[in-house]
C-alpha cells in the first residue's frame, strides 16, 4: 500500500478568529492547509492558481461573495461549507463542532489517520528488547490467577504515532499486574489483524481481538474493533454491538471512554498516547466524574501531540509522561492499592 500525502485544504473565511481556529483544527487532524484567506483579499487569479483537494468556505459576515460564487462555478475540487462560527476550543460545544466538520471532510478527502497502519511494518521488523520494569514485591506476593477477569480496566487510546508508543509502554510493563486493557487505535481496518502482533510481540502481555461474551482478563490487552462498537454487559463481559462507532472516528475514543466509565466507574482509567485531533476530550469530564483516572503521553515524546495536548489543555490530565514513565506510574499506582 503506497504512502499518501495528507489532503490539501484551502480555507476561505471572513473573520480572523475563524481562520485561526480552522487552521489549528485542520493541522491537528493531519491535513495540510495550502491557503487560509479572507475572500475579500483574493482575486480570481490567486483562486485559480491554488492547488487544493478541497475548498473549505466559512462566511460569518456575509453569505454573498462574488469570488465564492465564481469558485462554485469553476472549482475542480469539492467545495465544503463549514459548520459556522467555531466555539471556544475548550468549551463543551467544541468537540461536537469538530466531529461534524471532520466527519464531512473524511468522507470527501479521506482520513489522515488511515496512514497509521504503515508504521506497523517497522514495528514488526524491530528486534530490540527494552528493559522491563521490576514487579514490586507487594504485587509479586499477591495471589493472582493468570487470566482471571480484570476488575480494573484501563483504556489505551491512540491515533497517529500510537502503535510505537503503545508498544513502548507494553514492553516496559511487567506481567503479573491485576489489570486489563482495552486498546482503541485509529487505524485502517485492513491493518486490524496485524496490530496485536506489532504492539505485543516483545511484551509479557497477551494482545487479543475483542471477544463477544467474554471478560477482559488480567494480563490481557483487548483491541477495540474498528467496525463495531465495543461495550460491556452487566456481568462485565464484552459486548460487540451490531452497529458502527459514532462518526467520524473508528473506533471512537470518546464512546469507548463513556462505555468503560459507565460500567467500571472508579475502577477504570484512560491513557491517551500520541494522536491527532481531540477524540476523547468530550468524554473526559464524565470519566473524571465517575472516579476514573486520565493520564497522557508527554508532548515531547509524541509523534503527534494533539490528542494528549487537548486533554491537558482541558484540565483533565492527572499525570503526563513518556510511555515508559506511564508504565512505571501504573505499576506504582497498582502497588499502592495493594499496600
Amino acid at each position: 500500500m503506497t504512502e499518501q500525502a495528507a489532503a490539501r485544504i484551502a480555507v476561505l473565511a471572513d473573520t480572523s478568529l475563524q481562520r485561526h481556529v480552522l487552521q489549528q483544527a485542520l493541522v491537528a487532524n493531519g491535513y495540510t492547509v495550502v491557503l487560509n484567506s479572507d475572500p475579500a483579499r483574493l482575486d480570481e487569479e490567486a483562486l485559480a492558481a491554488c492547488e487544493t483537494d478541497l475548498w473549505l468556505v466559512d462566511l460569518a459576515q456575509s453569505d454573498d461573495s462574488p469570488l465564492v460564487d465564481n469558485l462554485l462555478e469553476r472549482a475542480t475540487a469539492p467545495v465544503l461549507f463549514g459548520e459556522g462560527h467555531a466555539p471556544e476550543r475548550h468549551s463543551e460545544n467544541y468537540p461536537r463542532w469538530e466531529r461534524r466538520l471532520f466527519g464531512k471532510l473524511k468522507k470527501l478527502v479521506g482520513d489522515p489517520a488511515q496512514g497509521v497502519g504503515r508504521s506497523l511494518e517497522a514495528l514488526l521488523a524491530d528486534s530490540s528488547r527494552p528493559a522491563r520494569l521490576e514487579l514490586p514485591q507487594s504485587l509479586a506476593d499477591m495471589p493472582l490467577a493468570a487470566g482471571e477477569p480484570a476488575r480494573e480496566v484501563w483504556l489505551l487510546a491512540a491515533s497517529m504515532g500510537g502503535p510505537a508508543a503503545v508498544k513502548e509502554f507494553l514492553d516496559a510493563l511487567p506481567g503479573g499486574l491485576p489489570v486489563g486493557f482495552v486498546y482503541a487505535q485509529h487505524i485502517d481496518a485492513s491493518f486490524e489483524a496485524s496490530l496485536p502482533q506489532a504492539v505485543g510481540r516483545h511484551s509479557q502481555w497477551k494482545v487479543n481481538q475483542a471477544r463477544h461474551g467474554d471478560a477482559i482478563r488480567c494480563g490481557e490487552v483487548v483491541v477495540a474493533p474498528i467496525s463495531f462498537e465495543l461495550g460491556f454487559a452487566d456481568d462485565s463481559a464484552m459486548s460487540i454491538a451490531d452497529r458502527g462507532w459514532p462518526e467520524p472516528y473508528s473506533p471512537s475514543i470518546d464512546q469507548m471512554m463513556l462505555n468503560l466509565a459507565q460500567h467500571f466507574g472508579a475502577q477504570c482509567g484512560v491513557m491517551a498516547f500520541s494522536g491527532m485531533g481531540s477524540d476523547g476530550s468530550a468524554a473526559a469530564a464524565y470519566v473524571r466524574r465517575q472516579g476514573g483516572e486520565i493520564w497522557t503521553q508527554r508532548a515531547d515524546s509524541c509523534a503527534c501531540a494533539s490528542m494528549p495536548d487537548s486533554l491537558r489543555e482541558g484540565g483533565y490530565s492527572q499525570f503526563s509522561g513518556s510511555p515508559r514513565e506511564l508504565a512505571e506510574a501504573l505499576v506504582n499506582h497498582l502497588a499502592g492499592q495493594c499496600s
